[in-house]
């Protein structure tokens, strides 16, 4: 399956969208390619797009004054991801997001996001339905972090991700579970 075929399947999990409306989705993307350890944000720079990630891994993180980095969330096939604050807000980055595997994906600009959204009311819909799922989200990790032992937390992330477990090195699972390595180490059955 094709970069454009995995956007209109993901897509029309939401909303139908007839060839020409499809059409008119794709103008608004541009197709982006990165290398294994490229920066698609840099904290301090701009974030210029949301990323619909076609092939490829990715990580986005947060480096506290300690130089200590705090991984947010991870995006692989079929995922997005982006700042969203600065994205949506057009500020300077507060995340980094770098690439753990070469990656493609379809990139779509605030500016192109809200044309489109004007001109073609199911994608609004779409939009609003992928926000309102990675709030959700958001929230469940939240509560998970602030209620769950380690154990637990491991157990979910395997459940949630069990493709993901695979892909990633223990320590990036571990950080972004918010327990060390060693402690990974011993909950790693």
């Amino acid at each position: 399956m094709g970069i454009e075929d995995a956007l209109r399947k993901q897509i029309e999990a939401i909303v139908i969208l007839t060839d020409n409306e499809y059409d008119l989705v794709l103008r608004h993307f541009e197709a982006k390619n990165y290398k294994k350890h490229q920066y698609v944000v840099q904290a301090g720079s701009s974030a210029p797009y949301d990323h619909f990630v076609s092939k490829g891994l990715l990580k986005s993180s947060f480096t506290d004054e300690d130089g200590k980095e705090h991984i947010i969330q991870f995006a692989m096939e079929d995922w997005w991801i982006s700042d969203p604050q600065a994205y949506h807000n057009r500020l300077d980055a507060t995340l980094n997001i770098d690439c753990l595997e070469n990656t493609q994906a379809l990139a779509i600009s605030i500016d192109n996001r809200e044309k489109l959204c004007v001109e073609c009311q199911k994608m609004e819909y779409f939009f609003l339905k992928k926000t309102t799922a990675g709030y959700i989200a958001l929230q469940k990790r939240i509560l998970s972090l602030m209620s769950q032992n380690s154990e637990d937390r491991y157990r979910l992330f395997k459940e949630l991700y069990p493709d993901l477990v695979n892909r990633l090195p223990k320590k990036l699972i571990a950080s972004y579970l918010g327990i060390s390595r060693e402690t990974l180490s011993r909950l790693s059955i």
